[in-house]
């Protein structure tokens, strides 16, 4: 079993992209990813076409995906109660992902929702869950702090932590969705909220620059982190965040962080050379 769990990110590297990407292209590259063995693939979104063009086909990718033979699960995000319940309808998605912002104003600004409503979304998306036999994962969207000048602090983090674990959800993903978590921020932040809810399934969706991203990484794991979300080559970012997109942290960093370790990443490493040869087709 792998001594870290990745998720792999092709639905948030290539989100923000204006040159819509064929169909073909995607189903080729999420199948050579499924190869590569992650814990799971972040392969879409039930969201709105107009919100992200870029995901409209996500249905039609995932009717052609074949997953038999693949041990990865598969994530699809959702903004509302109508994109959770078209996810949870399809027979291969297993998790499902909401983002919850700890910032107002980028909740109003991604899903058109305030805190309140999200919270509301949140326990209406673990009922669904629980019926279609899905399982819940919620973002911390903005964990690290904001542009925004909204109020942040540790403890805010983990108060909005306790009642999402209050309505039921047991796997928590804490965001860095603008890139401004330090090293020392994102240790000190992931062991409280981690000494806090033992319980909890928590791993971490940090952005970064190219520059900063291995500091984040050991940071991360030396605070006992083993659950992470990455994308092949560091693109993407959030297009409701910023004017200024900041990437995902490169995969192909962590993989070569944990074989420095010797810590076990579960990919296999010729069909991720196989995706990483095929990815210059797709971005």
């Amino acid at each position: 079993m792998a001594e870290v769990f990745i998720t792999e990110c092709p639905r948030d590297a290539i989100q923000g992209i204006d040159r819509f990407i064929d169909t073909d292209k995607k189903v080729a590259y999420l199948q050579l990813l499924l190869r590569a063995g992650f814990d799971r693939l972040d392969f879409g979104s039930f969201v709105s076409p107009k919100a992200i063009p870029q995901l409209r086909d996500t249905g039609a990718v995932l009717e052609r995906l074949d997953v038999s033979g693949s041990s990865t699960r598969l994530l699809a995000i959702v903004a509302n109660v109508r994109g959770a319940t078209e996810a949870a309808g399809q027979e291969k998605v297993n998790f499902i992902g909401f983002p919850f912002s700890v910032s107002e104003t980028f909740q109003l600004r991604n899903t058109n929702s305030t805190i309140a409503q999200s919270l509301d979304a949140a326990k209406r998306l673990v009922e669904t869950c629980a019926m279609r036999k899905k399982t819940p994962l919620v973002y911390l969207s903005m964990g690290f702090g904001n542009p925004y000048g909204d109020p942040w602090s540790p403890a805010l983090v983990g108060d909005y932590a306790g009642k999402l674990e209050e309505l039921g959800v047991s796997h928590i993903a804490i965001a860095d969705t603008v890139g401004s978590a330090t090293p020392d921020g994102i240790a000190s932040l992931y062991a409280y909220v981690r000494q806090g809810f033992p319980w909890v399934e928590l791993g971490l969706h940090l952005h970064s620059t190219p520059q900063t991203a291995r500091e984040k990484l050991i940071a991360a794991l030396d605070a006992g982190c083993n659950r992470f979300d990455t994308a092949l080559r560091g693109f993407g970012g959030c297009p409701m965040a910023a004017d200024r997109l900041t990437g995902n942290i490169a995969t192909e960093v962590l993989l070569e962080l944990l074989a420095e370790r010797g810590m076990d990443s579960g990919v296999d490493m010729n069909a991720w050379d196989e995706a990483v040869t095929y990815s210059a087709k797709v971005f």
